[in-house]
């Protein structure tokens, strides 16, 4: 059976002004979330959720431990797909086109939407093949060509000028920091639509998280990106929508600046200001 690709990147509104609810979606959505539930085996991991993100924003997923960000976060790329006994309903479109539908090419989508994980996970090869080995597998044979995506990408990641000079030696002499940059210009250089971000930055030291959260500023220029964190102070510097999550369900889904200064939930409000979590 033929597989069809994913629909083309189409145009979005800009207007953001009016976000809809955990009960509302407007169709002009990059990301749209209906009624989505998901079981690992018996557990109820996540619980009808709804909610719609647009492009080019930071979309930040917060909650306590097992809450079910990073289930959702993984359910936009399908890795929940290797797991098994995952059972998926309702719907999760991406420009409009259902990812979970049986059309998709499964290879294609990740390629739309590329994922950083927690801990930096450079291969073992040099800095240069850890970028140019990807685009190979794309069909970018030409060394000129992936000589400029190379450094295009280690520029986008802040990372050129620490590395240019050594682009031929071991990914992993590299700082935490630094890897963690590395695989992000790695996810990058392929040109996805969307990046999914699981706590970035949650292993490294303050002045490398600057450095991420600086690096996710500039890249939302380029990038829809929605990011997992469990640091309150990052998601209102760095995001511009935040949803908060609790035992499964989307308890609040708002701007940043609502959620942290005037939530309509109280569970929220005694979450991003200490009182549990």
């Amino acid at each position: 059976m033929t597989t069809e690709p994913l629909k083309p990147r189409v145009s979005f509104s800009a207007e953001t002004s009016e976000l809809p609810g955990p009960t509302g979606t407007k169709p002009d959505r990059l990301i749209q979330i209906n009624s989505l539930n998901l079981h690992y085996g018996t557990a109820h991991a996540l619980r009808n959720i709804t909610l719609s993100m647009d492009e080019q924003v930071v979309t930040a997923f917060i909650g306590p431990s097992g809450c079910g960000k990073s289930t959702l976060l993984r359910c936009l790329n399908r890795m929940n797909d290797l797991i098994d006994g995952v059972r998926i309903g309702g719907s999760l479109e991406i420009a409009g086109h259902d990812i979970y539908g049986k059309d998709v090419d499964v290879i294609e989508l990740r390629k739309r939407v590329g994922m950083v994980f927690q801990k930096s996970n450079p291969f073992p090869k040099s800095i240069y093949e850890n970028i140019s080995y990807g685009l190979r597998l794309h069909g970018i044979s030409d060394k000129s060509e992936r000589d400029a995506i190379v450094e295009q990408s280690l520029q986008s990641a802040a990372l050129w000028d620490e590395v240019k000079d050594r682009l031929h030696r071991s990914a992993m002499g590299l700082s935490g920091g630094q890897q963690q940059r590395l695989c992000i210009a790695r996810a990058i250089a392929i040109k996805p639509e969307i990046l999914l971000m699981d706590e970035p930055a949650s292993a490294l030291d303050p002045i490398a998280t600057a450095r991420i959260e600086e690096l996710i500023l500039n890249l939302k220029k380029q990038f829809t990106i929605v990011i997992v964190t469990h640091n309150m102070q990052q998601a209102a510097r760095i995001s511009d929508f935040t949803a908060f999550f609790y035992l499964g369900e989307l308890i609040e889904y708002n701007t940043t600046r609502r959620i942290f200064t005037n939530p309509s939930e109280k569970q929220t409000e005694d979450y991003v200001t200490g009182r549990f979590g």
